[in-house]
């Protein structure tokens, strides 16, 4: 449904996305995750055609999004971060716009707006002002106005942004049940969202593709980030040393209250060790479990840059791509 091939976007003497290739199938609900700056914005508004590629080719259902912008254009439904509006229409009137601008037949325009009201959680106020609405309820708005016109391709930065946990949860249900309709590319900093929402992910960091999976293959590549979260009741430094002195622990960090989180080397399981490390010391065991690292875990290692040493590379050039 949308194929990248080599794209890359260049601003003066800095590429902004750097050769960046994926392929995206239809009904697929696709994360696309990066810290700010590192070009997903600019590639969505270059799969969009709402900014020219430098080099590289953009495909979405079939059209070539350089020779006809239109036609993808139509194709797609596009909300941006800062969704723009018209502040002087009533929701129900911006709405029947854009459902004219999309192209819907006159015929059906009263019934895609209350299709797209209903669904978006917009219908109490469609009689209200665009300008009076908070910005949860703009989110909403722009959000139903890319819906208008059911387009194959939804492309979605941000879509939570604004909206209270009842309409986060709302929202997360749409795209879920959206995604069995349409072709879903999700941009979002809420990482929780991603591993709820979508069926595989995709991060970039300085402008270059650095993953690409399934947020279970993701975790499941990322080496040496195993943890045990113990608590004991033992003297602090005592018992950290300890800890660090098993075999198989390659760090122990101290969190305060007795509590530690041991980094656990290749496959070990160190519960075993802890248990009988807890009798032979005569110390109260109060906690232990162990953890499995999460899609923020993975986020973090790959997009996490050397301050120190002042570089702009990840940590891990890891990319299953």
């Amino acid at each position: 449904m949308i194929e990248v091939e080599g794209l890359t976007k260049r601003f003066v003497d800095r590429d902004a996305v750097a050769n960046v290739s994926f392929f995206v199938p239809e009904g697929e609900v696709l994360g696309f995750l990066g810290p700010n700056g590192a070009g997903k914005t600019t590639t969505m508004r270059m799969i969009t055609g709402f900014l020219p590629a430098t080099s590289g080719r953009v495909r979405v259902a079939g059209l070539d999004v350089a020779r006809d912008p239109l036609g993808v254009r139509a194709r797609i439904g596009y909300l941006p971060e800062n969704v723009a509006l018209y502040p002087e229409m009533r929701v129900e009137e911006y709405l029947r716009f854009r459902a004219a601008v999309e192209g819907v037949p006159r015929g059906e325009v009263k019934a895609r707006v209350d299709e797209t009201s209903e669904r978006c959680m917009v219908s109490d106020v469609r009689r209200q002002l665009v300008g009076t609405l908070s910005k949860g309820y703009r989110q909403r708005v722009g959000l139903a106005g890319a819906l208008i016109h059911r387009p194959a391709v939804l492309i979605l930065d941000e879509p939570t942004v604004g909206l209270d946990p009842r309409q986060i949860v709302k929202i997360r249900e749409l795209i879920t049940e959206l995604g069995r309709e349409h072709t879903v590319i999700l941009s979002t900093h809420i990482l929780p969202e991603v591993e709820q929402v979508c069926r595989r992910v995709l991060i970039i960091d300085d402008g270059k593709l650095v993953a690409d999976g399934t947020p279970e293959q993701l975790r499941g590549g990322l080496s040496g980030a195993a943890e045990l979260a113990v608590q004991l009741e033992a003297p602090e430094a005592e018992a950290r040393a300890a800890l660090a002195a098993l075999p198989g622990a390659a760090d122990v960090r101290g969190e305060g209250s007795g509590r530690f989180r041991v980094a656990v080397d290749g496959t070990s399981d160190l519960r075993r060790e802890v248990f009988k490390l807890a009798v032979a010391r005569g110390w109260v065991l109060l906690e232990m479990a162990q953890t499995v690292p999460s899609l923020e875990d993975v986020f973090l290692r790959l997009t996490t840059h050397d301050a120190e040493a002042g570089s702009e590379s990840p940590v891990e050039e890891v990319a299953n791509a």
